[in-house]
């Protein structure tokens, strides 16, 4: 049980031309001006007579963008009675932002996309609506079709407050003849995830796949990369039995023993054989795609990069080097932001066309995402997608970030997370000075008023 102390809770402003600007400014995660600028948009139909409009906000740029796109027309033309728009925004706080005073106001779109690490920021504070289970069901989405952890964190107060399109999670690439050089592989030619399991496993074959190269074996770059030091921590943290505390009015708390095993882990990561010292992301993915490391810790929506310099590029979930499996991702979800003058109509439409997106995720999954909606796992020609079908299993052992309203992805929280475990990353500090940083950190975001 992790034990802790009691501070006075700062209150929020009781106006709600106030209420609404505070919460809008702090679901943020340190007070982002608005903004979130249009970086594209589709209409596959425009509105007429007979047709219902539903609008989408989503946060897609590129192949991503481009995808949904695809996706989107297919619902489309599937639903003739429906005019769907599809409005893309450009990603980070600002677009978090603009929803939160969207909903406020009370003229949101009818569907919103989300990062469900950022659903407490949310959900509590009534800018969204829970999805009517019964709606869904009816049109073939069930709590049984999706992975057990992944609906588990669309949940808030019992309800479902959000439509998990895929599950993203933080992987390991690793290159297929390097690996088979150092002994790494199995009879397929596939990783051993065995020969990578414990910590002391890891590091040894860092140190054959180093010898392979001739340089480093692991590629990770955590310097001005704040979310990839974040993912990395709270991944291990998991898998070594961390829990956590963070409730307003009180001090932050984790469990500080084995956060600071994972620290010395990541010290002994980072020892220039293994994984190179003071790297940046940037510098860690070039290294991969040149064959000067073997493996490489990265977003599965990196794929599609790695897959262009190295086109056997190998993928499987995070190895287990702590003792309990876990993986941390997130997942790009559907939302419904709260309607000031509710439509029964359009909702219905809403949840056709939403419910039809989810069953076009065989395209979404060609980017690297695995889908959320198990039924497209299982089909034959998700089966053919290598390395997708490889790290799949991913998506069983997902951890999510800690449920508060500050953090999630593109928030304040990760970076400065990132900034506490800099000195002991770079080998200037020991794994508790990291800890006693985050933990002083945390307690800043808590003091500070929780907009819901």
């Amino acid at each position: 049980m992790i034990a802790s102390r009691t501070r006075s809770r700062a209150e929020s402003s009781g106006g709600l031309s106030r209420r609404d600007l505070l919460r809008a400014a702090l679901v943020g995660a340190g007070g982002v001006a608005l903004g979130g600028a249009l970086a594209g948009c589709a209409a596959p139909g425009a509105v007429g007579a007979g047709r219902t409009p539903v609008m989408i906000w989503d946060l897609f740029s590129g192949g991503d963008g481009a995808l949904m796109q695809e996706m989107v027309g297919a619902v489309a033309s599937a639903n003739p009675d429906i005019a769907v728009e599809s409005t893309t925004l450009a990603w980070g706080p600002p677009y978090y932002t603009k929803l939160a005073m969207a909903s406020s106001g009370g003229r949101p779109p009818e569907a919103a996309v989300m990062h469900m690490s950022r659903l407490a920021g949310y959900a509590p504070g009534g800018l969204l609506e829970p999805f009517d289970l019964d709606a869904l069901a009816q049109l073939g989405v069930r709590e049984e079709h999706f992975a057990p952890a992944v609906w588990q964190k669309a949940q808030y107060d019992g309800q479902l407050y959000a439509l998990p399109l895929d599950t993203h999670p933080y992987i390991t690439f690793h290159n297929p003849t390097i690996i088979k050089d150092a002994g790494l592989a199995r009879a397929d030619g596939k990783l051993d995830l065995d020969a990578v399991t414990g910590a002391d496993a890891f590091l040894a074959a860092g140190r054959a796949m180093s010898e392979v190269t001739g340089e480093t074996g692991v590629g990770w770059g955590y310097q001005r990369d704040p979310a990839g030091c974040w993912r990395m921590f709270w991944g291990l943290y998991s898998q070594n039995g961390g829990e956590y505390e963070l409730t307003p009015g009180r001090p932050a708390a984790l469990d500080e023993e084995a956060a600071a095993e994972v620290f010395e882990f990541l010290q002994e990561m980072v020892d220039g054989t293994v994984a190179a010292r003071n790297q940046d992301g940037n510098a860690a993915a070039a290294r991969f795609m040149s064959q000067r490391t073997g493996m490489m810790f990265a977003g599965e929506w990196d794929l599609p990069m790695f897959r262009d310099a190295l086109p056997d590029v190998g993928a499987t979930q995070f190895p287990a080097i702590f003792d309990t499996p876990a993986n941390y991702a997130d997942s790009h979800a559907f939302v419904l932001p709260r309607q000031g003058q509710p439509d029964p109509a359009g909702r219905e439409a809403t949840y056709r066309v939403l419910a039809g997106l989810l069953k076009e995720g065989l395209t979404w999954a060609s980017a690297g995402h695995i889908p959320a909606y198990q039924p497209i796992v299982e089909e034959p020609g998700y089966q053919e997608l290598t390395p997708q079908r490889d790290y799949a299993p991913a998506a069983e052992i997902a951890v999510f970030d800690p449920d508060a309203w500050f953090t999630g992805g593109g928030s304040d929280f990760q970076n400065r997370m990132a900034d506490a475990m800099t000195d002991t990353l770079a080998g200037k500090a020991p794994g508790r000075t990291a800890v006693t940083r985050m933990l002083s950190e945390m307690d800043r975001f808590l003091a500070l008023p929780n907009p819901a």
